[in-house]
């Protein structure tokens, strides 16, 4: 196989400038940087596989636990929305347009409000008032909070398979009513 005047491959030569002088060395010879190369793009692919495994496998809903039971949703829900971590509360949340549509709303909404009015929220305490089991899968959660003591909110919270979530929309509902 001719390469032409004066070109070799790769394999079996290596150029290495040492002291302004121009050194040839057959890599067939030297066993030991060949494998050392090999060696090292084995590493640099099984470092970058584990690399993208890392990434792949921290995804938002693996940092929540899911809740045990209603009252534990609706706590964490209402905990997440007071804190203002919107992606905590969309894990507890029943995910239908609606319903993200008005967390999405509720998130612009607590976005707009002053430091003060924020750090008043995040130091609040939930204070339940009534929970009420309607069936085994929907219960109804009535709490107030210690930053506005006189507005008392109900949530619907729903079981789905396993999970316990909050229904927004019905928060919407009873107050149309």
């Amino acid at each position: 196989m001719s390469q032409g005047p004066g070109v070799r491959s790769f394999e079996t030569l290596l150029v290495i400038i040492n002291n302004s002088r121009l050194v040839t060395l057959n890599l067939k010879a030297c066993g030991f940087i060949r494998r050392l190369f090999y060696f090292c793009s084995i590493m640099y692919k099984t470092f970058f596989a584990i690399l993208v495994l890392l990434v792949a496998s921290c995804s938002d809903d693996s940092k929540y636990t899911r809740a045990d039971d209603a009252q534990d949703a609706g706590r964490q829900f209402i905990r997440a929305s007071l804190d203002g971590d919107y992606a905590r509360a969309r894990f507890f949340l029943l995910k239908d347009s609606t319903n993200l549509f008005l967390i999405k709303q509720q998130q612009a909404n607590y976005e707009h409000m002053n430091a003060d009015e924020k750090r008043d929220f995040r130091e609040s305490s939930i204070r339940p008032i009534q929970i009420l089991a309607e069936n085994d899968s929907v219960t109804l959660y009535r709490y107030y909070h210690t930053s506005n003591p006189k507005d008392t909110t109900t949530l619907r919270i729903q079981k789905q398979g396993e999970e316990w979530l909050v229904d927004l929309k019905s928060f919407f509902d009873q107050k149309s009513r």
